[in-house]
């Protein structure tokens, strides 16, 4: 990071230089120049080599950063811009530009909630009125309920994790028909289903706390954190969702999708492990390794008559009552 800076403050004391029409700037120069500026910059001594410069007004020269700088020399010694308009800073923003600003623009507004970009949000909102200024309109638009509870909460927890402290959690599960506090050791902030889960440590076991069920979160200073080596790939790899059981054992699940929505399932899997088994005139069988947790279910459910479960019977079975529940909820 300190060396794209040095850069950054090179480019820009290069571009003051050659802006001006009232001094000729040898090499030689132009090193002397960048070199005090770094010291200005960082306190201490700095030379800027030869190499260094040439390298600098190479790159400003070519589209590499978006310059295409006129530099010229003349007098077969001095440096400038053969149009003294020019500058670095002037740089006009294309159609193509201005789209991909766009994008980013709505990629980073998703993560808004988090304080390390909280500081950005100025800088995001005035690139958003630039662009939409100029008539760009947004072609990328990411899913996000802001409606949701819970989601002050992402940051300090953020700010937990990344600090090592443990936290004292009010928690009520759908389940529970009281609030009870938990102290429990952030490990894992994760997304799943636009919905966002603390994954902690608690009573000598991982945890899943859903934000929209937490009250209050406060740091439990008389408590020692204490850290996980915790691989997340590792420990979501044998489940769809969050719901990790560690009691059971991943099973090989079989399912079969009729013809005209198993593309759907061949091109967005369910889960990693996803393979196709056969395939016959009423539509592809498939296959995958996981728990067979409530996050799985849903997803079966979801997808209605269009896929049927095979195996294991147990699950089978599940899906077979909730389709009656569904059935009967209709009535005659």
């Amino acid at each position: 990071m300190a060396s794209n800076k040095n850069a950054l403050i090179r480019y820009k004391t290069l571009d003051r230089c050659l802006r001006n029409p009232y001094r000729k700037y040898t090499l030689e120069d132009l090193m002397e120049e960048c070199s005090e500026a770094l010291f200005e910059y960082e306190g201490k001594e700095s030379f800027v080599s030869r190499r260094t410069v040439q390298l600098d007004l190479q790159n400003m020269r070519s589209s590499r950063f978006g310059y295409e700088a006129p530099i010229e020399v003349y007098g077969r010694k001095y440096y400038r811009y053969s149009d003294p308009d020019y500058s670095i800073h002037k740089i006009e923003v294309n159609s193509s530009d201005l789209l991909a600003m766009n994008n980013a623009i709505q990629i980073l507004k998703q993560f808004k909630d988090f304080s390390m970009f909280k500081e950005m949000n100025g800088v995001i909102q005035k690139l958003e009125d630039s662009v939409h200024s100029a008539g760009q309109k947004s072609v990328i638009h990411l899913d996000k309920n802001e409606q949701l509870t819970g989601l002050e909460f992402i940051d300090p927890l953020y700010q937990a994790i990344i600090n090592g402290q443990a936290l004292r959690i009010l928690y009520q599960s759908f389940k529970a028909r009281d609030a009870t506090y938990l102290t429990v050791h952030p490990q894992l902030l994760k997304e799943y289903n636009n919905r966002w889960f603390l994954i902690c440590w608690h009573k000598n076991r991982m945890f899943n706390l859903a934000l929209d069920r937490i009250k209050e979160v406060e740091t439990d200073l008389k408590t020692e954190y204490e850290y996980k080596d915790f691989d997340a790939d590792s420990y979501f790899a044998d489940v769809v969702g969050v719901t990790v059981l560690e009691s059971q054992r991943p099973q090989e699940v079989v399912f079969k999708v009729d013809h005209s929505n198993a593309p759907y399932i061949k091109t967005k899997p369910i889960h990693h492990s996803q393979q196709i088994l056969s395939e016959d005139n009423d539509g592809i069988t498939f296959s995958i390794r996981v728990q067979l947790n409530p996050e799985l279910e849903r997803v079966i459910l979801g997808m209605g008559s269009s896929l049927t479960v095979i195996s294991p019977a147990r699950l089978r079975t599940r899906i077979l009552e909730n389709l009656k529940t569904a059935v009967g909820n209709y009535g005659e």
